[in-house]
């Protein structure tokens, strides 16, 4: 059975991936960390992950940028494999991911789905294929989602242009911007309303012809149990940088 800590367990993703866990016989909570302690668990929860002097095979992190240095600090020391969830990372600790992976196996993603990472690589093939298109990406979240835009518009974005050599500038929104649309732009724009739980579409505008590719969740369980597979997966691995194209390769 793999043991797992939940960083953020009493979140709304963390609750989700609680039900999930408790649901499949080969996972176990052992600890949950959270700096709200308003619900009762059938794990002990920390408001410090460092409170927990347990042994765990994996930690799972469903939290917020703020939570970032001490859980790295706890993963690279214990040598506790982490699967990074969270999103609304700056460049810096993005940075601090890259170099804590030097030492312990890292699955970062800004989206734990098998359908959005089904998008990254169709949408790869098409802004290869389709020279000369404009490219705009639209994301859809609902109005509790604090960071803009998404951490999944922004792997969607950087896919693109990584397989474009880099040639495009991100263009976030258009207000205040009188001149016309650049062929090197790549258009990210954000929408927050309701209970969207996530949709993300990709559009190539080109001459009388568009091309959309587009991505809804109809629920969080899809990330709960992307993320749970990632616990698995990450839990014997070497240390490095691992994305869920790492996961679904190995498949």
């Amino acid at each position: 059975m793999l043991k797992l800590i939940l960083c953020g367990c009493n979140g709304k993703m963390g609750q989700v991936i609680t039900q999930v866990v408790d649901e499949n016989n080969n996972f176990e909570i052992v600890a949950g960390i959270d700096t709200w302690l308003g619900i009762d668990n059938k794990y002990p929860v920390y408001e410090d992950i460092n409170k927990f002097s347990g042994e765990a095979d994996a930690i799972i992190d469903f939290s917020n940028p703020a939570s970032l240095p001490s859980l790295l600090k706890y993963s690279t020391e214990k040598k506790v494999p982490l699967v990074i969830a969270s999103t609304g990372y700056s460049n810096e600790e993005i940075e601090s991911i890259k170099e804590a992976s030097k030492n312990v196996p890292i699955l970062y993603s800004g989206n734990m789905s098998l359908g959005i990472n089904i998008l990254i690589n169709l949408v790869k093939k098409a802004a290869s294929a389709l020279e000369g298109f404009d490219i705009e990406i639209i994301e859809k979240h609902h109005n509790k989602k604090i960071d803009a835009p998404s951490g999944t518009a922004y792997m969607i974005a950087n896919a693109i242009n990584e397989e474009l050599n880099n040639s495009k500038n991100f263009t976030f929104g258009r207000e205040g911007n009188d001149s016309k649309r650049q062929p090197d732009e790549i258009g990210i724009h954000a929408v927050r309303g309701g209970t969207i739980v996530g949709e993300h579409s990709v559009i190539f505008a080109g001459l009388d012809e568009i091309v959309e590719i587009k991505h809804t969740a109809m629920s969080k369980r899809i990330f709960a149990v992307g993320s749970v597979n990632a616990a698995k997966f990450i839990a014997d691995k070497s240390p490095g940088l691992y994305s869920m194209d790492d996961l679904f390769n190995e498949n």
